[in-house]
């Protein structure tokens, strides 16, 4: 009797009630615990957006939440912060209190945004002229005059805002949505919601300065997948040399025993990855030996522009020494679209300064530069696209970090300040309305004033335009389901075509 009722021991054949409860009640709770873990990783390996699993095959096409107007984006970056009131956003006031004070216009005025507190000018008016350009009358800066021919297709958006006026940060919010490094980009959560096209070409490729000045500041950072699988980071084509190394094969090494060399990597790893317990990262692993061996056959022939006839590359502007190396790229964007590859960013510019659209000396001859860089260029783009049936369903986007102040930055040269408070994108294509101008600046450009469009804003109409909803593409990473808008961001109907 005291064997059956008392405490059990190695010996004992039967075990006490309290102590078969409390053995037992332990290992359902390890069971528990391994079924909410594999959830918790299987949650990370499809996503909480219901878009599908991204295990196995990260790149596969996934169906956007609705309908999409847009299946492809080409971001044309315009590095360094282009002053919208030198571009796109035409602003009388200016004339009228050039040579001001600011503080004449504001009282309140105090000067928190600048970087060059002892260069302070008087509000300066554009140094271009602007003129009506279409049949919408939208004025444009002289330093567009072909892409001036477009505006018709373009949907503005003039007040536009940041939260940093210090350009990495800057970068950070606009690719990101979040002013730190570490985050997903724009790319990578469009090619995590939607997959691409393309078996044999990145997702998401981009493209930087190949005149020798530079990556944007934050440089890789600015392109990564951040937390989301390693598949979505985006390829950088390198602008000297070859665009992507290591693209041709070793004469010693054949296309069957590469092949083979693959088989046995996928048969060596294959019954893992059938589990939920490999994780996103060896699948992504796997994937990219994958897709480097189809890329060898298939990239070269895709940056290959000597295939196109002599009418496109004077289209684009190919030979043009002011403009050749930009319109290389936005033909080789053309190209990659058109072989199904989902995201494209080209970088105008370099790491800083006069490098790049930062004109914080000589305002005049730093834009016109970087204009007659990149004018014909994209607006043969546009213009390509448009011939080929292709823009009604690729989005162009065309914007910056910020913009720049409306006060001249003193020096023999005058030029203008970084301004997180406003700044002007716009969209093209990709069920983007055409011929429209949202939201306002204040009389000089300053800041935001009517209609004011956030970073998220923005991002949540780009993504609504390739038909997601951006509430619902989320990723769980430590414990908190994140996404591109963060927890804000509304879809500016407005400029969306119905």
């Amino acid at each position: 009797m005291n064997r059956l009722i008392g405490p059990s021991t190695p010996s004992s054949p039967v075990l006490h009630r309290r102590d078969l409860l409390r053995r037992a009640g332990a290992g359902c709770g390890w069971l528990g615990l391994v079924g909410l873990l594999a959830d918790d990783r299987g949650r990370a390996a499809r996503g909480a957006n219901g878009l599908g699993d991204r295990a196995l095959a990260p790149m596969a096409p996934r169906p956007s939440h609705f309908p999409a107007k847009a299946q492809r984006v080409i971001w044309i970056f315009v590095n360094g912060g282009p002053s919208h009131v030198d571009t796109w956003d035409y602003k009388p006031g200016l004339a009228k209190w050039d040579g001001k004070s600011m503080r004449a216009f504001d009282a309140e005025f105090q000067d928190t945004t600048g970087f060059f507190k002892n260069a302070v000018g008087a509000l300066m008016r554009s140094p271009f002229a602007f003129h009506p350009r279409g049949e919408s009358g939208k004025m444009v800066s002289e330093i567009f005059p072909k892409l001036g021919e477009h505006v018709d297709k373009m949907a503005f958006l003039h007040a536009c805002y940041s939260e940093s006026n210090n350009h990495s940060p800057a970068l950070f919010m606009i690719n990101t949505g979040f002013a730190r490094m570490g985050f997903p980009c724009v790319g990578s959560w469009v090619t995590y919601g939607l997959g691409s096209e393309s078996r044999n070409l990145p997702g998401f490729v981009v493209m930087s300065d190949p005149k020798g000045r530079g990556l944007p500041k934050g440089n890789a950072a600015n392109w990564s997948a951040g937390f989301l699988p390693g598949a979505f980071q985006g390829t950088h084509l390198r602008p000297t040399g070859d665009p992507i190394e290591n693209l041709t094969r070793p004469p010693s090494v054949t296309d069957a025993l590469q092949r083979n060399q693959l088989d046995l990597l996928k048969e060596l790893n294959g019954p893992s990855s059938e589990s939920a317990r490999v994780g996103s990262e060896l699948a992504a692993r796997i994937e990219s030996f994958e897709l480097a061996f189809r890329m060898q056959s298939a990239a070269p022939e895709a940056i290959d522009l000597n295939a196109e006839p002599e009418s496109i590359h004077r289209l684009y502007g190919v030979g043009e020494p002011r403009c050749d190396h930009f319109a290389r790229q936005c033909l080789t964007a053309r190209r990659m679209v058109e072989r199904g590859v989902r995201f494209v960013q080209i970088y105008s510019g370099g790491m800083e300064n006069q490098r790049s659209w930062d004109g914080h000396i000589d305002i005049a001859g730093n834009h016109r530069q970087f204009a007659e860089e990149t004018d014909q260029p994209v607006a043969g783009l546009l213009t390509d696209l448009a011939q080929r049936g292709m823009l009604d369903d690729t989005l162009v986007v065309w914007c910056g970090e910020f913009g720049r102040l409306p006060i001249a930055q003193t020096g023999d040269k005058p030029g203008r300040d970084h301004n997180p408070h406003c700044f002007t994108a716009w969209l093209a294509g990709g069920g983007a309305r055409p011929g429209v101008s949202y939201g306002e600046s204040d009389e000089v450009g300053y800041r935001a004033d009517v209609n004011r469009v956030s970073i998220h804003d923005l991002h949540a109409t780009i993504l609504h335009l390739l038909g997601i909803d951006h509430l619902r593409l989320t990723y769980r990473h430590s414990g908190r389901d994140y996404r591109l808008t963060d927890v804000s961001g509304n879809v500016i109907a407005d400029v969306i075509r119905s």
